[in-house]
């Protein structure tokens, strides 16, 4: 078992191409005994954003704090404190900061993926 409060967990940017002012925290990541899911806790700086990308696994996202807008090939899609989403594998897809606070939101992939590590 594994209890922790989100802050005892190390914060690092994320510097890849394309994405601004976003953060993560892996809170049950690659050095957990989970044997099914990973959870990452992601926070966007006003302006920010993560990348316009793709993969081949679902992830399931809960909006924790702000406002945001989840980017897709069709309309973009708001997201606030207490919305949800489901991206499927395939789907293009970008979260942006489109408020004056930090954006949070968890995020849970497949174990077996470690994208952003």
């Amino acid at each position: 078992m594994i209890v922790k409060k989100y802050d005892e967990v190390k914060k690092e940017e994320i510097k890849k191409e394309d994405v601004k002012g976003t953060f993560i925290r892996w809170l049950i990541g690659p050095d957990s005994p989970a044997p099914h899911f990973h959870m990452r806790h992601f926070e966007i700086e006003p302006g920010g954003h993560s990348p316009f990308h793709s993969h081949d696994f679902e992830h399931e996202v809960y909006v924790l704090d702000g406002k945001g807008r989840l980017n897709t090939e069709g309309d973009p899609i708001p997201l606030e404190k207490d919305s949800f989403a489901l991206v499927m594998p395939g789907e293009k897809h970008q979260f942006e900061n489109i408020g004056n606070q930090t954006f949070k939101f968890l995020c849970f992939i497949p174990k077996e993926e470690q994208c952003y590590k």
